[in-house]
Order: C-alpha cells, then sequence, then structure tokens
C-alpha cells in the first residue's frame, strides 16, 4: 500500500536539497545512501580484501531472486527490458506507476512485499504493459520471450503467487508459499523428510543444519534435494562468488585465510559438515579487522525454518566505536549467570562470546537494499554452546538511519508526552545501540536446550520466539543497574528512552508496514507484537502500560517502566522455557494468541496519521562503489565512491552480476 508516494521521474537533485541522506523515494520506501568512514584508514591489503569479498557480495543478487519466487528473475528482467528500451512518452501516469512496480522488485528482490510477504498490486493496466511489451519486444532475447505469458499472469492474476510466505495456522505453507524452497513438496511430506534426517541422526552432539543449502522437490516421485553448489542448483552464480572468494584468499592472512578457503570448499562440495568448519573458524576469527558474511545463512523465508536464503555482507571494525561492546562482551558470563531464566536452561560457561561495532562496506543478496542493523552467528546451537558466537553492530547503517529520520515528525505525532520525547531525543540512539548489542551479542547467545531438544521443535514458530527471546534478553538488561555501574548508560533515562519506543512500536506505529486487513507475518514484527501485548495484558490491573486518547487520537503510556522490566523477564522466563523444551504447543500458544491479529480500527488510525507525516516506514540502502587503482598489474590503491543514483545501480548490478537462467 503506497503510504507516501513520489513520482518517479522526480530527478536526484531536489530530493538532495531536501535531505542529504534520501537519494529516492517511492510507495512506502526511501533510499538512503551510507558512507565508509575511514576506509581510506585500512591498508592497501585490506583494502583489496574489501574489493573482492564486496563483487563477491554481488555475484550472489540472482539466487535471493529465484529463491524468493520462481519466475522473479524473467519478471525482472522484462521489466528492466522495458524500461532500458522504451522509447516512447514516459510521461503518462501508467508508465510512473511501472516504474514504481520496477523500483519495488528491486527493493524487494521479487514481487512480493520485503516485510509483509505480500505480492504487488500493479496500478498500470495490462492493456498498458501490453502496448509497452509490443513496442520493444524486438529486444528480448529468445529465451525471455518464452515467459511473457507467465509473466503477465504472475503480475497482473492475484491469485499466482499470491504471497511469498505463509504462516496461517492450520494451512498447508508449502503449498500456499511462493518461494522456492519447496516444488511439488507438501508441509506434511516437508516436515517428515527432516525429521527422518533427524532421527537418523540422533545422538550426534554435532547435527548439520539440515536442509539448510537446497531446494527440496521431487524427482520421478521421490522426495530430493537439490543443492545450491557448484555443479549444482544456482552453480552459474556460485562460481563467480568463488572466482572472486579465491582472490579474496590470496590477500587474507592467518585464520582468515583457513577461513575463505573452507567457504570455497562448502561452496564445492555443498557438504553442510564444510559449512560448519567455516564456522567454527569465523567465530573464533576475533583478529581480523576486515570481515564479512557470505552464504546461506537465515532461515526466516521458509516456513518451516530450514532453507536459508542468500546473504553476503563486508565490514570493518570501528574501534573507535567498540567500547560497549567490549565491556559486554567482557561481562558475558555475569549477564548470563543473572538472567531471569531456570538456571537448568543458563549456559554455565559462555563460550567465544564476541561483539563489534563495525562499519558496513558492503551489503548484498538478503542484506540489500534492505539490511538488518545487527547480526549475531553462528545460527547452529552446539557451535554457539561450544565455541560461542560473532555479534555485530552495524554503526555506519543506524547513523544513516538517524540522519535520515531527522525532522521528520514522528514522535511529535505518536508519543503523548513531552517527557518521553525528550528522552527519546536524548537517549533514543543509546537505548537502540545497546538494546542491539545486547539482543545480538548476548540474547541469541544466551541460554540452552534441555537434555535431547534438538532446537527445531518450535518449527514455523521458531523464528518469531527466538528474536523474541533476543529481543527480551536485550530489554530486561537495558534497564539493570549493573548498566550503570559499567558505566554503559547514564542513568534509568536510557531504558525509560528504549521501553517508550519499543512498546509504542509494538503495539501502534509497526502497524503501519502492515495492509488493511491484513494480519502480521514477518517474524521480527510479530515478535514485537508479542512482546508488546503480552506486557499490556499481564500488566493491566496495576495500568503499567495504558491506552490513552486525547484530542481525537490513540496514544500508549507507560506508567511504571521498572514493573514494566519485572514483565519482560517473566516473559523471556517463560520463552526461554518454551525454547530449551522444545515445547511447540505452549511456543504456538503465545504466538497465535499475542503476536499475529491486528486491531483493524487502530490499525486504520496508525496508517492516516503516518501518511499524513508523508513519511516511508521501509528504509533501504544504494551501495558504495570500489574501483581498483594499478599502476602497470600492480595494485596500489582501492577508491570508493558514493552513488546516489538508485536506478542506475540497480541496472548495473542486473548488467554486470546476473548469471543464472531464466528458470532454475
Amino acid at each position: 500500500m503506497a503510504l507516501s508516494t513520489v513520482a518517479l521521474t522526480a530527478c536526484n537533485a531536489p530530493l538532495e536539497e531536501e535531505h542529504p541522506w534520501i537519494v529516492d523515494r517511492f510507495d512506502d520506501i526511501k533510499v538512503i545512501r551510507y558512507e565508509v568512514p575511514h576506509f581510506e584508514d585500512l591498508t592497501l591489503r585490506e583494502k583489496e580484501l574489501v574489493y573482492y569479498l564486496a563483487e563477491a557480495a554481488k555475484c550472489g543478487r540472482d539466487i535471493l531472486y529465484d529463491q524468493n519466487c520462481p519466475l522473479n528473475l524473467p519478471i525482472r528482467r522484462t521489466l528492466e527490458t522495458l524500461y532500458e528500451h522504451y522509447r516512447g512518452d514516459r510521461t503518462p501516469t501508467e508508465w510512473k506507476a511501472l516504474e514504481k512496480y520496477l523500483k519495488k522488485v528491486w527493493f524487494a528482490n521479487g514481487i512480493h512485499h520485503h516485510y509483509s510477504n505480500d505480492k504487488f498490486r500493479p496500478e498500470f493496466s495490462k492493456e498498458y504493459f501490453d502496448k509497452v511489451y509490443q513496442a520493444v519486444e524486438d529486444k528480448f532475447d529468445e529465451d525471455l520471450l518464452k515467459y511473457r505469458e507467465e509473466v503477465t499472469h504472475a503480475i497482473f492474476d492475484s491469485a499466482v503467487y499470491p504471497t511469498r510466505l505463509n504462516q496461517t495456522d492450520g494451512e498447508d505453507m508449502l503449498e500456499t508459499s511462493s518461494s522456492n524452497y519447496y516444488q511439488g513438496v507438501t508441509q506434511a511430506e516437508g516436515e517428515r523428510f527432516y525429521a527422518e534426517m533427524a532421527a537418523a541422526d540422533k545422538g550426534n552432539p554435532h547435527p548439520v543444519s539440515y536442509g539448510l543449502n537446497s531446494q527440496l522437490t521431487k524427482i520421478d516421485g521421490l522426495l530430493t534435494e537439490r543443492r545450491w553448489m557448484i555443479g549444482g542448483m544456482y552453480s552459474a552464480a556460485i562460481e563467480k562468488i568463488v572466482y572472486w572468494l579465491n582472490h579474496a584468499e590470496k590477500v587474507a592472512t592467518g585464520m582468515q585465510q583457513e577461513n575463505i578457503r573452507a567457504l570455497i570448499d562448502y561452496y564445492t562440495t555443498g557438504d553442510l559438515k564444510d559449512f560448519d568448519r567455516y564456522n567454527i573458524g569465523w567465530v573464533r576469527d576475533t583478529l581480523s579487522r576486515v570481515d564479512f558474511t557470505n552464504g546461506f545463512i537465515e532461515t526466516y523465508g521458509d516456513p518451516l525454518g530450514y532453507k536459508a536464503s542468500w546473504e553476503a555482507q563486508v565490514n570493518f571494525i570501528d574501534s573507535a566505536a567498540c567500547h560497549r561492546t567490549d565491556v559486554i562482551s567482557e561481562n558475558a558470563q555475569w549477564f548470563e549467570d543473572h538472567s531471569p531464566v531456570d538456571p537448568r536452561y543458563r549456559k554455565e560457561h559462555v563460550r567465544g562470546v564476541s561483539a563489534k561495532v563495525i562499519t558496513a562496506a558492503m551489503l548484498g543478496g538478503d542484506c540489500y537494499p534492505s539490511t538488518p542493523i545487527g547480526i549475531n552467528l553462528p545460527n547452529a546451537d552446539w557451535i554457539r554452546k561450544e565455541f560461542g558466537s560473532k555479534s555485530v553492530t552495524i554503526d555506519n547503517i543506524t547513523y544513516a538511519y538517524d540522519k535520515a529520520a531527522k525532522g521528520n515528525g514522528f514522535n511529535e505525532e505518536f508519543m503523548l508526552r513531552l517527557e518521553d520525547r525528550n528522552r527519546i531525543e536524548k537517549y533514543g540512539k543509546l537505548a537502540d545501540d545497546l538494546h542491539t548489542d545486547l539482543h545480538e551479542c548476548l540474547g541469541h547467545g544466551s541460554g540452552q536446550l534441555a537434555p535431547g531438544v534438538k532446537g527445531d521443535e518450535l518449527r514455523s514458530y521458531g523464528s518469531t520466539l527466538e528474536e523474541a527471546r533476543a529481543d527480551l534478553f536485550g530489554l530486561y538488561y537495558l534497564g539493570d543497574p549493573h548498566m550503570l555501574e559499567l558505566g554503559l548508560v547514564p542513568s534509568f533515562d536510557v531504558a525509560k528512552a528504549g521501553y517508550a519506543h519499543y512498546i509504542m512500536n509494538g503495539l501502534m506505529t509497526q502497524l503501519a508496514r502492515v495492509e488493511p486487513g491484513k494480519n502480521i507475518e514477518e517474524a521480527h514484527m510479530r515478535n514485537r507484537q508479542l512482546i508488546s501485548a503480552w506486557c499490556y495484558e499481564h500488566g493491566k490491573a496495576g495500568k503499567i502500560i495504558e491506552w490513552v486518547r486525547e484530542n481525537g487520537k490513540t496514544y500508549v503510556v507507560i506508567n511504571n517502566f521498572k514493573r514494566l522490566r519485572e514483565l519482560f523477564g517473566e516473559l523471556l522466563h517463560e520463552i526461554q522455557r518454551i525454547k530449551s523444551e522444545g515445547d511447540y504447543a505452549a511456543g504456538r500458544a503465545l504466538v497465535e494468541k499475542y503476536a499475529v491479529k491486528v486491531d483493524p480500527e487502530l490499525h486504520k488510525e496508525v496508517l492516516e496519521r503516518y501518511a499524513s507525516l508523508h513519511i516511508e516506514p521501509y528504509g533501504g540502502f544504494v551501495n558504495p562503489e570500489y574501483e581498483l587503482v594499478k599502476e602497470g598489474d600492480k595494485v596500489v590503491d582501492v577508491r570508493i565512491s558514493y552513488p546516489a543514483d538508485y536506478t542506475r545501480q540497480m541496472m548495473d548490478y542486473s548488467k554486470n552480476y546476473s548469471f543464472l537462467p531464466n528458470k532454475n
């Protein structure tokens, strides 16, 4: 739904004058530039490493498109051909709508919204689409022409690929989801396939992440995994990724060189044991200044929680900003020992927890254009337990978000009390940064499973409950007196700022990201509503959180911040128990009761008030560009530049980093 729409033909110059950090606006999206401070301070070897890893990060772009929907690549390429070659009048409303549709497809890496998972509705007619298509038909290559009818149906027929990810309780989530992780497989068949695989591996203390890097399909009636590897599915793109990883290996040193080799081995063999070997080496490497992620990592897009989307990110340590994460890492055992969960489910010995503030240098795959602001990996529970985890907070990304939001009137519209707004103005970024640090560094890495629990018992509810567990850990400790003792906060006012914003967002303002009549589907959004709604209900008698109507508008206020912190601890206790015991029934009940449903009247009001501000609820980024500077064959420097043209970057990526066939 278009909450704020800007004509796509508006040039970037007025946007620059209006807001220097925002380079494009369309539909419910703003595109922001981010800078890479201190890149020039890296050594030449480190700059080269960034360059090669950045190239690898761009080469897997097509993989994510195909994972998100099997027709995404021919749709994108069809639209790009129209955009590049149409020489007719580009001023009509329908042409602008076609441009906007293409920009949305680029942003979401496909035809479904990156957050709601619903398919985009074209605001141009099929007749207009056919007219433009016919005008440039001679520009299409022979293979792409074959998909014309399928592409047209997918764009205009609402019944075709209606949602990328369906998690509706009681429905077959594989048959009703449009993602390409399963082909011709029912939910019952998929669950049984991986349950049998796990049962055959029962007792193994080091189980692989079953199904992580494959499509599950049927060949001659038999369930078969098509692995994503060289020689397998997505081979052409993975070969290019490995080409640049081989270059990166040559300029890397020590443990990082070994880790890159392990990742190359994994891409070559498809063996998930090689992926575990890479993850163990990666989490143990805390000294390399330049770091990266590249691979099939997060499982949010799979309703069963097995298949991972392809993502990549390149970064380097922001040494000056690492003080708070160093303090948190050094005190990881204290936080674990004082966690308000059942002592049986605390880790007796916290191992290998490291946290850094980083500067992002390149975003790719499922980290681009929209990106997380914090990362905690690896995801395998046994690796976390035995080797620890590595967490990062991406400072230049949060800084860019903060700059792009200045003066937009959001807090004045949705936050009733002046004292709350003042605290957020003063401490909001610190509260957000600390919550992200605690969430990623300690929250995801905290706790342990009961004996015999594998970690996949929560199935489709696992991602939401895991995000809630990590969020609650961060919220609970954000208000702990020990944070003051450690010198991380000046007062409890930091927690008050964080709590006020979190509850307002969880109960109200995140609804601006949901279309009217829809439930909440995205795991992070479900998590935030679960926590906020549960705390509201369980604090109702004491009016811990209260709804207030003033001047015809609805607000949510917190009357007792200290009691709210206690509620966070109580819910954390229960969600850790659910995860540790693999209690599917309790997890399902919690999510379905608190996290999914939307109050239609409140939703309508939020949408109207949000629209009046003319701001977009979603943000993403254009990447910087890097260029090798050579004297003869010798690299003498790496030059960085900052493009401010979203369309040009997307068209350039499609031209130079598109390696897969239309159907895979």
